[in-house]
């Protein structure tokens, strides 16, 4: 006998910032925290801009209208960003 397995990706819960962190909780208890380097639209706009926020796919992924900027969670998870970092 088989058990299936469906597997499912994670999904966004919560968003805020620190002066230079996005932080994202993920609905299996994770919390991810990424440089706004990463992200110059984020990093460059303004407090407020930053918190109009919602999200797509049920928290697969993160969108600012105000910025025009959208962030997956994979990609989160993946680590990547839009600016490069130091090998």
């Amino acid at each position: 006998m088989s058990t299936l397995t469906i597997d499912t990706e994670p999904l966004a819960t919560e968003v805020s910032f620190s002066a230079t962190m996005l932080q994202v909780t993920l609905d299996d208890g994770r919390e991810l925290s990424v440089p706004l380097a990463w992200f110059p639209r984020l990093r460059d706009g303004s407090p407020a801009a930053r918190l109009n926020w919602r999200f797509i796919g049920h928290g697969e992924g993160i969108h600012w209208p105000d910025l025009d900027e959208d962030i997956s969670v994979l990609g989160l998870l993946a680590g990547r960003g839009r600016s490069k970092r130091a090998a």
